[in-house]
């Protein structure tokens, strides 16, 4: 998961200064040492880290937080104010052109993902924002690219501008955006060469194109997981064309988040989406806000209620609610809602947007195998239909029969019907407080 070291860390220094009634500037010193380190773990750059943790303890030790009542809570809004600021303060919208179509030139190294995020931001902005977008293929140098562009425009149904491997590139994107005018296609996405390493061949031929095409964007698109020199490499495309923004992918792997952390910073160019995976619709908007929090472990709501939306139907939704209320959950319903939750994406991603629940008990230390949810399917699948709806039907010879045809144990069976039986009364009670109290918790896809 994106920047765990880095949230596990930061997470454990602000925890010893939440719940002070009073703060020493000693406190803040010893917080700030914290901080530093951890981000310099994090690869963040390190005159970036300098200046963060600066304006941390000049903030930290004024009147407003050492004479408020609860001064260690004040602390931790101001660091995630600064870390918020530090990746960009807003959300940065995408340009929309006075007169369609709106150009976009996607532009970066290859090994970054350009390609596949390209069909990526394509989807989001015909799901997300009801566009009309066309791709175009002005990578001649790798032929995989371009049939790597047709095939995902087929995926996603959507028409592809290529002239082959012998076009000149800038010819291509200009007559991309003139096929886009004529087809009323409002946005038409570039997907422009990379290079192994930067070099004037490069720049020089993504110039032409910027000049022959005026884009509205030009997006770098960069490998969070290369840390600093993902930094490096946005500085020099961003001197060369002035990038109007930054794509990062590989956010989900196993990143420190160093380049999430600098980019803005030593740019000046706002991350504007994030890949969280490798499907075509795991492309998020980057808010830094909720970025912030995810990292500080206080959850992010609005982005797990934005998944949920998209994934669920409301009027099963109702019909679960009122199952839950009266006890009546079956397996089926359970399948059909694991089915729901897989489409959101990992489950430690879901959790980890879960306001407090890295301190839940049983929570801290799980780790979470999507292989398992793979496991609980074939067991639920291996049930009779009237299993499914009535569990205690379950004798000795039904369970070792279902844990023969999912491939799994008697035990592995035993322990899901435990689990399933005790989340029915969680859910019920949670079901009763939420209609006692007119409020209570809610699970996301309700």
């Amino acid at each position: 998961m994106a920047f765990e070291g880095l949230s596990d860390r930061l997470q454990e220094t602000i925890k010893k200064i939440k719940g002070k009634g009073k703060v020493t500037e000693q406190d803040v010193k010893e917080m700030t040492r914290e901080v530093r380190l951890a981000l310099l773990e994090a690869d963040v750059n390190f005159k970036v880290v300098k200046d963060f943790v600066k304006r941390i303890r000049e903030r930290a030790v004024g009147q407003e937080v050492m004479d408020s009542l609860t001064p260690g809570q004040q602390v931790i809004k101001v660091v995630k104010e600064e870390l918020t600021e530090l990746m960009g303060g807003n959300e940065s919208k995408i340009a929309v052109a006075k007169r369609p179509p709106t150009v976009i030139m996607m532009v970066g190294l290859q090994g970054a993902g350009k390609t596949t995020t390209t069909g990526k931001l394509a989807n989001l902005l015909r799901k997300s924002y009801n566009r009309n977008p066309m791709l175009a293929a002005a990578d001649v140098y790798r032929p995989a690219a371009i049939q790597q562009l047709e095939t995902l425009g087929k995926q996603l149904s959507m028409p592809v501008h290529a002239e082959g491997t012998d076009a000149d590139p800038v010819d291509i994107a200009r007559n991309a955006v003139a096929r886009a005018k004529e087809e009323h296609h409002d946005y038409v996405l570039i997907d422009t060469a990379g290079r192994l390493h930067i070099d004037g061949d490069l720049m020089g031929e993504l110039q032409q194109i910027k000049d022959a095409v005026n884009p509205d964007e030009i997006f770098l698109v960069v490998d969070s997981m290369t840390g600093q020199d993902a930094v490096n490499v946005a500085e020099s495309f961003d001197e060369q064309l002035d990038v109007s923004g930054v794509l990062l992918t590989k956010l989900d792997g196993d990143t420190r988040g160093g380049a999430a952390l600098s980019i803005k910073a030593v740019t000046g160019k706002p991350i504007k989406f994030a890949g969280m995976g490798e499907k075509l619709d795991q492309l998020e908007v980057f808010h830094p806000e909720r970025m912030a929090s995810r990292i500080l472990g206080m959850g992010d709501v609005l982005t797990l209620i934005e998944k949920a939306q998209t994934q669920v139907d409301e009027k099963q939704a109702k019909e679960l609610e009122s199952k839950m209320r009266n006890a009546s959950f079956t397996f089926e319903d359970f399948l059909e809602q694991m089915e729901q939750v897989k489409n959101m994406g990992p489950l430690d991603e879901i959790l980890n947007m879960i306001p407090g629940a890295n301190k839940m008990k049983g929570l801290q230390n799980v780790s979470f195998d999507d292989k398992q949810i793979v496991h609980v399917e074939a067991i639920i699948q291996s049930m009779t239909k009237h299993e499914r709806q009535d569990p205690s039907l379950m004798n000795a010879g039904r369970k070792k029969r279902i844990a023969k045809g999912s491939g799994t144990s008697v035990s592995e069976v035993n322990r899901l019907l435990k689990q399933f039986e005790e989340m029915k009364k969680m859910m019920k009670q949670m079901s009763n407080t939420k209609g006692k109290k007119g409020r209570g918790m809610k699970f996301p896809f309700m």
